[in-house]
């Protein structure tokens, strides 16, 4: 089942001039995702790791340059989507911090403790965003939920908490609503991209084990998914996301397939389908029947017809003329059927109109026509709606 989804825009277009050349990439090159086509669930997730994997990898310290183009706002400062600080590259690097918007740092969405630190997860661009230094201590290892009732709430609305969201009650960071769906699909493309090795992951610290199981499908435990689905779906791909895809692209030389094509998370996991549409806001007005089908058996007997010919009017049965041998008939109140058709829908009437129908057969064409005019024509009345 392919899956269609709204995408929205945030304010916030990355238009660096390294960018420029990644526009060139507004969709992925022709052919990028076709031998995923037609397949679903762990073949479809297998198929897309395949197509992502060996990416090319960045240094550590090659992400601060890499920000610069893939986390750039309109007005040149550091996009991050922990605080509403105003960072400025290279000069507001992290260095030391005692409170938020001291400086930013590298932050992995995807805690570094959960893979033991190892490469190529360390510098994957796709799971590494700038964030401010202070917050990113807050976040500390814990995985991502949603908490009622937070015992930290950081400048842009961010919180550490209980977990409120079924299945889970211990400590979660929740990012605010406008990027949920961002980190969302950042967790399914690690899902993904590394299914050759996550399966082992859950034992390297508590909490990677809330999150993960002992699998490379589904990866994640059953609350998790979850929530990685609501966050997916009601935080549908931004402008934002699109433009990081394709400036990440430049560097790695892979995608995030579940930017390009949202709909892979609930062919894969079941997960994310999108919410319904609005429903319309009103009823089509003049609802009314004008057209009246009319049906009947064919004639039997010992000399067919060739067909029929419809007479219609308004006025009443008597209004209605036998027709004259030799004699074809055509226009708004006349029709002629073939034999073996045994329906005619007449179209075009006039709405609360009353239609009077008679039905003739007749045998040759043109002036040899020849109408059967005597016994009991087979009449009807129907009339149109509203």
């Amino acid at each position: 089942m392919k899956l269609i989804y709204k995408v929205l825009i945030r304010s916030g277009l990355v238009l660096p001039a390294v960018f420029i050349c990644s526009g060139l990439f507004a969709q992925p090159p022709a052919g990028y995702y076709s031998s995923a086509a037609g397949l679903s669930g762990e073949q479809l997730k297998t198929a897309l790791y395949n197509i992502i994997n060996d990416h090319d990898v960045i240094s550590y310290d090659g992400l601060w340059t890499a920000f610069q183009t893939t986390d750039v706002r309109t007005d040149g400062k550091v996009w991050d989507m922990y605080s509403n600080c105003n960072f400025t590259f290279v000069s507001d690097q992290c260095g030391s911090f005692s409170v938020e918007c001291d400086c930013y740092n590298r932050e992995h969405s995807f805690p570094q403790s959960w893979f033991g630190g190892a490469s190529p997860m360390y510098t994957d661009l796709f799971q590494l965003y700038p964030t401010d230094g202070r917050v990113n201590s807050i976040r500390d290892n814990f995985p991502f939920g949603t908490t009622a009732s937070p015992s930290i709430t950081t400048g842009n609305g961010s919180k550490l908490g209980p977990c409120s969201y079924s299945g889970y009650s211990g400590t979660v960071f929740e990012p605010i609503d406008e990027y949920k769906g961002d980190f969302a699909r950042t967790y399914f493309y690690m899902a993904t991209r590394y299914e050759n090795l996550i399966d082992g992951w859950y034992a390297n610290s508590a909490e990677a084990d809330v999150v993960l199981q002992n699998n490379s499908f589904p990866v994640y435990e059953t609350w998790f998914l979850n929530l990685l689905g609501d966050w997916h779906t009601n935080d549908p791909v931004s402008q934002k996301e699109i433009d990081r895809n394709n400036a990440v692209y430049t560097f790695q030389q892979n995608r995030n397939p579940f930017i390009d094509n949202p709909g892979y998370v609930y062919e894969i996991w079941g997960v994310g389908a999108p919410s319904l549409l609005p429903e319309p806001s009103s009823y089509p007005t003049e609802f009314s029947a004008h057209s009246i089908l009319l049906q009947w058996s064919d004639a039997t007997g010992s000399t067919l017809p060739d067909g029929y010919l419809i007479r219609m009017s308004t006025e009443g049965f008597d209004a209605i003329a036998p027709p004259v041998d030799g004699q074809s008939y055509s226009g708004s109140s006349d029709f002629t059927v073939p034999y073996g058709m045994g329906e005619f829908r007449v179209k075009n009437l006039s709405a609360d109109t009353q239609y009077y129908f008679k039905l003739y057969g007749f045998t040759g064409s043109g002036e040899s026509i020849n109408y059967k005019t005597d016994g009991e024509v087979p009449q009807l009345m129907q009339a149109t709606g509203m």
